[in-house]
């Protein structure tokens, strides 16, 4: 590479134009391109970090039907997408006194659906979360409610009828479908399914008879903050077919129990997740694009008296477990909005500390609140809406994940070092 007569490592003179006087080696010129790229980099990154958006969580109510509409308590307006709620007087307490609680509330949401359909649900407001994790965004969806409101209904939907299915299948036909009509680039999808049980955690995609199960898995949290569950089963998936089949076997190990205000109530919270990785297939960038889509369905609180369940010891305990985290991921809320606050509890149940990225972190955050819109279950309804519009206030900071492909990055610096070795030579006296 070197021209006659100029000993290697010897520095030389540039005696044209704007380079004369200045004097490096060859060997220098590897050192010029990782200052050059690094900062490229550093650009990138400057650039990247001024790309952070703060977004508040979105929140839709939707309203179960039902034949026995409490009109009376409850005034739905869909176009204002706000709720006025009026307490049910109980003719008990007509004659003890003044009474001072609060009789009447008012709310207002991202958008309100009342007795919407399956598909009305998920355009509403899913269809532009899921679009957005295909642009390298985290997302989630959960459904949050009292038992019997509707949320295993919004969120997997009737499996036996095609027409009635819900959030979590119509996101995988949407994820493939984006997929597919993106050609220019590699994407890689895997998934996993885990159950929150009596506070433990159980691999849904494992044999759930398996020693490992009887383990307790770790959550364990990366440089960036970002949560995980060490050892949980990851499948590759390549089409929409290959999702259906894991979200159906993870249904199938879930636990789940009858009272009295529902034939088929789940004992757990389940998250679903989807991992997309996607990549130029060009290699014209070497940048890769990583991103999660969690699907929710929360477990509902409950009253004992109401369920009936306060005479089976088991699904007694399996209610307290469930309100108890219940109450911790309220507790959270409360503490992300309360501007006093600098300790946010996350690791007081597996729930809220899974979800850590979800409420707060980097993350495109949609909450389903289910209410059940009859007269007997307003107490619970008040409950669901005041923790739907406090979850309004919670704001997550939102950026696109980004990463450099090394061996791609490698390849840029190669290229780069051998243009300014040509420079030289071609400007060398």
């Amino acid at each position: 590479m070197f021209r006659e007569g100029k000993p290697q490592g010897q520095p030389f003179c540039f005696g044209v134009g704007l380079f004369r006087g200045i004097s490096f080696s060859f060997r220098k010129t590897e050192v010029v391109a990782d200052r050059v790229a690094n900062r490229r980099l550093a650009t990138i990154l400057i650039r990247h970090r001024s790309n952070m958006q703060r977004k508040a969580v979105t929140v839709c109510v939707r309203t179960r039907p039902t034949a026995n509409f409490a009109q009376d308590n409850l005034k739905i307006n869909e176009d204002t997408n706000t709720i006025s709620v009026t307490a049910v007087q109980h003719s008990n307490h007509a004659n003890t006194g003044p009474n001072n609680a609060k009789q009447a509330w008012s709310f207002k949401y991202d958008q309100v659906l009342h007795n919407s359909t399956q598909e009305g649900t998920y355009n509403a407001q899913c269809s532009k979360i899921v679009e957005s994790v295909v642009e390298g965004y985290n997302a989630t969806i959960f459904a949050y409610g009292q038992t019997g409101a509707g949320k295993t209904f919004t969120m997997i939907g009737n499996t036996s009828d095609f027409a009635q299915r819900g959030v979590t299948p119509r996101a995988l036909n949407q994820l493939f479908r984006e997929i597919e009509v993106r050609t220019d680039m590699d994407f890689t999808v895997s998934a996993s399914y885990l159950e929150i049980y009596n506070e433990r955690i159980f691999d849904l995609l494992d044999d759930l008879t398996n020693a490992q199960q009887s383990a307790n898995f770790q959550i364990v949290e990366d440089k960036n903050g970002s949560t995980s569950v060490k050892g949980l089963t990851t499948v590759p998936v390549t089409c929409e077919e290959d999702a259906l089949k894991l979200l159906f076997k993870g249904e199938l190990g879930r636990t789940t129990a009858t009272h009295l205000l529902n034939k088929r109530s789940n004992r757990s919270h389940c998250i679903f997740t989807l991992y997309i990785e996607q990549r130029s297939k060009l290699g014209g960038s070497e940048h890769i694009k990583s991103s999660k889509l969690h699907l929710v369905d929360l477990a509902g609180s409950e009253r004992l008296k109401k369920t009936g369940v306060d005479t089976d010891p088991a699904t007694k305990r399996e209610s307290m477990y469930i309100n108890k985290s219940l109450t911790y991921l309220e507790q959270v809320v409360v503490a992300l909005t309360t501007k006093s606050r600098s300790h946010i509890p996350y690791r007081q149940t597996k729930l809220t500390n899974i979800l850590r990225d979800s409420l707060g972190g980097n993350c495109q955050t949609l909450m389903i609140a289910c209410i059940w819109a009859e007269a007997s279950h307003i107490e619970e309804t008040i409950s669901t809406l005041q923790l739907a519009q406090r979850m309004m206030k919670v704001r997550n900071s939102t950026q696109v994940n980004q990463r450099q492909d090394p061996a791609l990055l490698l390849k840029k610096y190669e290229r780069t070092i051998k243009e300014l070795r040509q420079v030289c030579f071609v400007l060398l006296p």
